[in-house]
Order: structure tokens, then sequence, then C-alpha cells
């Protein structure tokens, strides 16, 4: 079958799926223009994509032959899951591999901008570090202080673990509480939304992007959190209103923020980038060797299962094999 790959992706990878199926590679790390998306569809029966490929109505109208869409990605917004199973096309993602790295980056992001990393590292480089001085370019402490978790999923929870580390107070919010024996063991404290919003010295958000979700923080949420609170999104950009937040960090209705998602991805609100008290990545939670490589490794085996006839183990819409 004819499958298109639009990432650059190892051969290693690839060479697993040109054992069975003739493969057409995206050869640059940038997404394809859309025009050239929409024409390069056309006679495939499968497609291992990317998060910035757009996967609706018009794509899947080009593409008569498909049987599965492979997400490199635990994220699938990108994707009309009801245009795709309205065709009886399978959809999947790649969840669990990339618990650990998201989590390991929402605490660089927290210790980060807690502690000014990115200034100090900029002051020392521009020749403006002179001499020590004790109440000069100081930072929060984040051992001891209250973490804030909104989604307790699988990152929520290993946010969680890692928080445990620093002898941090763990307050949530989620759209299913944890079992009374797992609160207990992480020490996490179930709260509504505005309570963690208020008591949180930092805040992580990681929770799907949903029309629930959209904008789940903006400009009346912001204020009701500390003027000293960290906010740290590494779960999708339009769950904050970026023009909002832009207003806060410059009128410090809180004390910063750290960034690795953007809502008009790659584009960032005007404003942000000149916000000292922002520490902005781009898009790097899972992007460690060992962790692209398993999402990689794990779309490819989701879209061979599903070239082959059978339910890919990761399939997202199930429903269209019975």
């Amino acid at each position: 079958m004819n499958v298109l790959v639009t990432g650059n992706l190892p051969e290693s990878i690839i060479s697993t799926i040109r054992a069975e199926h003739r493969v057409e590679v995206n050869p640059k790390d940038e997404p394809i223009p859309r025009d050239q998306l929409l024409s390069a569809v056309a006679d495939k029966h499968g497609i291992l994509s990317m998060l910035t490929d757009r996967v609706d109505d018009a794509l899947l109208d080009q593409a008569p032959h498909l049987k599965i869409v492979a997400n490199c990605a635990v994220g699938y917004d990108n994707i009309d899951m009801a245009a795709a199973t309205q065709r009886r096309i399978a959809v999947t993602n790649t969840p669990g591999v990339l618990t650990d790295s998201t989590a390991d980056v929402v605490f660089a992001l927290m210790l980060a901008v807690g502690r000014r990393v990115v200034e100090g590292d900029q002051r020392v480089r521009q020749g403006h570090f002179k001499h020590f001085a004790p109440f000069h370019f100081l930072g929060q402490d984040i051992s001891g202080k209250t973490l804030g978790i909104v989604g307790m999923g699988r990152i929520g929870q290993a946010v969680a673990k890692r928080a445990a580390g620093f002898n941090m107070p763990i307050i949530y919010t989620s759209r299913t509480r944890l079992p009374a024996e797992k609160e207990a063991a992480m020490g996490a404290r179930y709260e509504n939304f505005e309570t963690v919003l208020g008591e949180s010295d930092f805040l992580s958000l990681n929770v799907p992007l949903t029309p629930q979700t959209h904008h789940l923080v903006g400009a009346d949420q912001l204020r009701l959190m500390k003027p000293t609170a960290i906010l740290i999104n590494t779960a999708r950009g339009p769950v904050i209103d970026e023009i909002a937040l832009v207003q806060a960090l410059r009128e410090q209705w809180i004390g910063g923020a750290g960034l690795d998602v953007y809502e008009n991805e790659p584009f960032l609100a005007p404003g942000l980038i000149a916000c000292k008290n922002a520490v902005v990545l781009p898009h790097v939670g899972s992007a460690t060797i060992e962790t692209r490589t398993r999402m990689a490794e794990l779309a490819t085996q989701n879209l061979l299962v599903g070239l082959r006839g059978g339910t890919p183990p990761n399939c997202l819409n199930s429903e269209i094999f019975t």
C-alpha cells in the first residue's frame, strides 16, 4: 500500500514501514505546505502524521483510499475525529511514552521562571555580571511551595510525583477525581478550579484541548491567581487566552509564566516575547532522543497494524471495527 510520512523521521523507523509498503517521506524538518499535502494524500492508504498536519474534511475528501491516520503525538486536536470516523478511517495516537519527558519540562520551566535562569544566563553572556550582591537578582523558592495541577491524567500524576522531591503540597482539579488512596499516596488534595487558581504558587496545566478547555485560563482566571504565582503550560496553547496572559504578565497580575505551547503556534501573541517574566520554549516537551524515538515507533506500529486490517493498539475510534 501507499504510505505518507509527513515528518522527517529516522531511516531506522522508515525502513520498518518500507518492509511492507511504498513510502513517501517529507525530507524537511518543517511541515508539508497545505497544497502539497492535499495533493500527496490522493493515492495514500495510510498517513503517519505530525501534530502540525490539519487532517480535516478537505484533506480526507482528497484521500479516497485512506484507511488509517497514525498521529505521532498524544494529542489529536489536529484531526477531525468525526470526519474520520464517518469515513471509517482509523485514528491513533501515542499515549504514555511522552509522560515522563513532558513532566520533566514542567519542572524545567518552574525552575527557569522561579529562579530566573534564562535572565541570569543572558546577563552573564552580555558581560553584566560584575560581582555578587546579596539581594540582587532574586527569584522564588520552589521547595515547599504549593503546586496546583489542572488535569490529573498521566502527565499530571507524573508532575505530582516529581513535586514530592521538592516537598511541595499539591492541590488539583480534574475531570475525574483520583481514588482516595492515590490522593493520599501523592499528598494531593482535590479542590474546585477556582480554589486551585487562588491557592497555587505554581500552576501546571495538563489538560487536552477540547471545546471545554479552550481558553480555560483567561483574564478572569488570571486575576484569581496570586500576584507571585507562576503559570506553566505544556499542554496545548489554546488552553490559555494568550492576549490576556500578556496583559497579566505586563501588569503583574501574576509573577510569571513558563510556556512550551502557544495559542497560534508557532506565532506568539504580540508583546509576549518582550515579557521578561516569561520563559518560552519551542514545543519541546517530548523532545528527547528516547521519547521521540518511542513515539515514532509506536505510531509506526499503529500504522502497520491498521494497514494489515487489524485494530491498532492505540485506536481512538475503535468503533469503526465493530
